[in-house]
C-alpha cells in the first residue's frame, strides 16, 4: 500500500466534513465579493456622512443575518442531518420574517431611496400630507423638519417629524426639489367692478416683476420668468391671480413684498379700489348709507 493510499484511507471517513468545511469557505468567499460589490455600488450613489453611515450600518446588517444563518446551518450539519437544513432553514426564515417585518420593510425603502434619488436630505416634501425639509434619512426612519403644521403657509414649525421609510410604499410623495427649487406661486387681489382693470393687471404685474427680477437673474431656465394673469368674477368684485414661478423655500416672504407692493401701489391710484364684503343701503332721497 502506497503513502497516498493510506492518506485517503486516514481522511475518508472526515471527507464529508471536509467537502462541508470546503462548501463553507466558498460561500464565504461568494458573499465576501458580493457585499463589497454592494457597498461600492451604494457608496457611488451618497455623498453625506450620515449616508454613508447608513450604508455602513447596512452592510453590517447583512454580514449579521449571513453569519446568523452559517451558524445555524453549520450546528444542523455537525449535530443533525443535512436533509433538515433546507426544511429549518426555511422555518428560520419565516419566523424571522414576520418577527422583523417592519424593520425589513423599512431597510428596502431605504435602499429603494438611496438607488433611485427619489429624494434627499435638503428637500422639501409633503409625505401623506406632512410637509417638512428632509434633515437624515436612517435605515428605518425619515427624519423631516416640519413646515407649516402649527401655522398655514411654508414657514418652518420648530418641530421634528419622523416617518417610517417604509411610508414611501404606502403614500404618495410629493417632492418640491426633484428638477429643481422652483415652483409656481400666485397671489390674489380683488378690485372693485368700478375700478379699472387694466391698470390693476398692470401694478400687479410690476410688483411681481420687481420683487422677483434679482431672484429671476439665477434661474437656469429662461421660460420660467416673466408672470401671467388670470380673472375670476365674484359678487363682490373682479378677483386679479398673479402667478410666476418661485423659490420653494422663499415661497412665502417673497408673496408677503409682493402683496406689500401692490397695495402701495393701489393706494397711489384714484381709479383701483380693493373690493371687500361690506353692505351699501340706497335711501329713497338718493342718500348713500355705508
Amino acid at each position: 500500500m502506497s503513502f497516498i493510499d493510506e492518506i485517503l484511507i486516514n481522511i475518508n471517513p472526515y471527507l464529508e466534513t471536509i467537502y462541508f468545511l470546503i462548501a463553507v469557505i466558498l460561500v464565504f468567499i461568494v458573499f465576501s465579493i458580493v457585499i463589497k460589490v454592494i457597498k461600492n455600488i451604494l457608496l457611488k450613489k451618497v455623498t453625506r456622512k450620515k449616508q454613508i453611515s447608513n450604508v455602513v450600518t447596512f452592510l453590517s446588517l447583512l454580514k449579521f443575518i449571513f453569519a446568523f444563518f452559517l451558524f445555524i446551518v453549520i450546528v444542523i450539519a455537525y449535530y443533525g442531518s443535512l436533509g433538515d437544513i433546507g426544511f429549518i432553514a426555511g422555518l428560520l426564515t419565516v419566523a424571522l420574517g414576520m418577527a422583523l417585518q417592519k424593520p425589513i420593510t423599512g431597510v428596502f425603502a431605504w435602499l429603494i431611496i438611496i438607488s433611485r434619488k427619489q429624494f434627499s436630505i435638503g428637500d422639501r416634501v409633503i409625505i401623506s400630507n406632512i410637509k417638512g425639509d428632509i434633515t437624515n434619512i436612517s435605515l428605518t426612519h425619515i427624519h423631516l423638519e416640519e413646515v407649516g403644521g402649527t401655522i398655514e403657509g411654508e414657514e418652518k414649525s420648530n418641530r421634528t417629524v419622523i416617518l417610517p421609510t417604509s411610508i414611501i410604499f404606502e403614500k404618495e410623495i410629493i417632492n418640491y426639489n426633484e428638477k429643481d427649487d422652483i415652483i409656481l406661486d400666485e397671489v390674489t387681489v380683488t378690485i372693485t367692478y368700478e375700478s379699472n382693470l387694466e391698470k390693476a393687471e398692470k401694478i400687479m404685474n410690476d410688483a411681481v416683476k420687481k420683487i422677483m427680477t434679482p431672484h429671476w437673474n439665477f434661474f437656469t431656465k429662461k421660460k420660467l420668468i416673466g408672470s401671467h394673469i388670470r380673472l375670476k368674477t365674484k359678487d363682490s368684485g373682479i378677483d386679479i391671480t398673479v402667478r410666476y414661478h418661485t423659490m420653494a423655500m422663499k415661497r412665502n416672504a417673497l408673496a408677503t413684498d409682493i402683496i406689500r407692493e401692490i397695495l402701495k401701489e393701489i393706494r397711489k391710484t384714484d381709479d383701483v379700489e380693493v373690493a371687500y364684503p361690506h353692505t351699501q343701503i340706497i335711501l329713497p332721497e338718493n342718500k348713500l348709507v355705508k
